[in-house]
């Protein structure tokens, strides 16, 4: 049963960015062909946006697993859960980040869950994961937690 999904899509700025790419190569393929130009500017913008959408990760808690873009744990191994924003976010991410971390951070979602793991086995000491909604999916984790240990 799912009980938690977030899909971290780009902000709007990330497309309006994107634009660029249009006067990019409309101005470089000008000089060949006006019309090319034009639709090849278009229809690589086009191409760019379904690629960030396409490739934007998505979190999920569900029949005990946490996943988050291609990497999975069963919740059983997860522990202590912390939110970050702003400065201390930035921190988390940086300077203080340990090299055998799991990360799944996005430059346009500034919040952060870092999850401690308690796997002896496991050299990942926690995870990061950049995530809009830290609240939810910390309780989803916990739900996931609690309904684990009751099956047990």
């Amino acid at each position: 049963m799912q009980i938690y999904s977030e899909r971290l899509l780009p902000g709007f700025w990330t497309f309006f960015a994107a634009l660029l790419i249009v006067p990019g190569t409309t101005l470089v393929l000008f000089p060949i062909n006006q019309i090319v130009a034009v639709v090849a500017g278009v229809s690589l913008y086009v191409l760019c946006a379904v690629l960030l959408l396409a490739s934007s990760p998505v979190i999920t808690v569900e029949d005990g697993f946490l996943r988050a873009g291609r990497a999975q744990i069963s919740v059983a191994h997860l522990g202590k859960i912390e939110k970050f924003d702003g400065q201390e976010a930035t921190q988390q991410r940086g300077p203080l980040l340990d090299a055998r971390a799991h990360l799944l951070i996005r430059g346009w979602v500034n919040t952060i869950l870092r999850i401690n793991l308690t796997d002896p086995n496991d050299p990942t000491p926690y995870w990061i994961i950049s995530t809009r909604k830290p609240e939810q999916l910390a309780n989803a984790i916990t739900r996931a937690q609690e309904e684990i240990q009751e099956k047990n």
